[in-house]
């Protein structure tokens, strides 16, 4: 670093996002894309949005915002759009977290949330999972802190079920639960349902997974009023200018295309099914997955061996080194071909480990 960086920064470790190498091409089944391409609306609906980019996208969003409350159910101001959401989660951290509200989340979880925290400045506990990966409940109950608990939770996969969701808001009438949500779409219950019922409750989601639209940016936060009021006040203080027109347009048509949506979210929880069964086949143990990718170790082989194996068969699968994950690998979920690729390549690896 520089002579020049703020020492309030020069101890923050950054997140790892999943590795983009570009030496070869690879099967990439390590950052949780999707394997389709985003609708062909939304596609229909960003090229034409792209004719003005001369001018500033609506830092309302309003015709995005209007879709989105009729698709949701909710009223207009109980919405706020972003640019991913990691800016929803990263906002949410700045207005409901600092040094007299500490926040907790899960010990093996979402990667940004310790980094949002430092970089806040905020204290912070990592509560420990159960031996078998999940939630522990009542190690959130009344708490009386901001609370991040992602559901499904990554790099697990494993979800908790709407009314303990709701017991855990419940129980912390006076900080916000922060449910994150951007793994929903493929086998879990949402909480957006919760929102009218209690004031403390922000959900968030995101277009990246079960819409097609890493690439785009696009994230959201739906919860009361006030929230969101709250979260807005943040957004208009950094960058209100944050979502850009093609993104925002290429958003109402995902919205509207739902058919095209949930044919995608059915296709990969088929080839999740599949995968689960065969990497059984060969040894390996996989947790219960209600997202778009699997955690599994392999009674034999390493996971970091297995990974870099992988990765030299032109294969990318997330490896962590973090303690208790080690033996594992985050796989995503892509389509039935790139899942054919990978078991075939594990069946090479695995050969003679029984």
């Amino acid at each position: 670093m520089s002579r020049f960086f703020s020492q309030k920064y020069e101890k923050l470790v950054p997140y790892t996002p999943g590795e983009q190498p570009k030496d070869m091409k690879y099967v990439k089944l390590n950052t949780n894309e999707s394997p389709f391409p985003p609708s062909p609306i939304a596609q229909k609906y960003a090229k034409e949005a792209a004719e003005n980019l001369q001018l500033y996208s609506d830092p309302e969003c309003r015709d995005l915002v209007k879709k989105a409350a009729e698709y949701f159910g909710i009223e207009k101001d109980e919405i706020i759009f972003v640019n991913g959401s990691d800016d929803i989660l990263n906002f949410a951290f700045m207005a409901f977290c600092d040094d007299k509200t500490p926040v907790a989340f899960p010990n093996i979880s979402y990667g940004f949330y310790p980094v949002f925290a430092e970089f806040n400045g905020i204290p912070y506990e990592e509560i420990p999972l159960n031996e078998d990966f999940t939630i522990n409940p009542e190690d959130y109950m009344g708490i009386n802190k901001t609370i991040f608990i992602a559901n499904p939770n990554a790099p697990t996969g494993i979800a908790l079920p709407l009314e303990t969701i709701e017991k855990i808001v419940k129980s912390n009438p006076d900080n916000v639960v922060v449910i994150d949500e951007a793994y929903v779409d493929f086998g879990a219950e949402s909480a957006v349902s919760l929102v009218h019922k209690y004031e403390n409750l922000l959900v968030t989601q995101t277009f990246s997974k079960s819409r097609s639209m890493a690439g785009a940016r696009l994230g959201f936060g739906i919860g009361s009023k006030a929230l969101i009021q709250d979260l807005n006040t943040v957004r208009y203080s950094t960058n209100p200018y944050n979502i850009n027109r093609m993104t925002m347009a290429a958003g109402i048509g995902a919205l509207e295309d739902n058919e095209y949506f949930k044919k995608n979210c059915e296709a990969i929880k088929a080839n999740r099914a599949w995968t689960v069964a065969e990497l059984e086949k060969l040894g390996f143990t996989v947790l219960p997955s209600c997202a778009n990718f699997v955690f599994a170790k392999h009674a034999k082989i390493d996971g970091g061996e297995i990974y870099t194996t992988l990765k030299k068969m032109g294969i990318l699968v997330r490896h962590f080194d973090k303690e208790r994950l080690s033996d594992f690998n985050r796989i995503t979920i892509g389509s039935m071909e790139q899942m054919e690729t990978l078991i075939s390549a594990l069946k090479k690896i695995t050969e003679g480990a029984e």
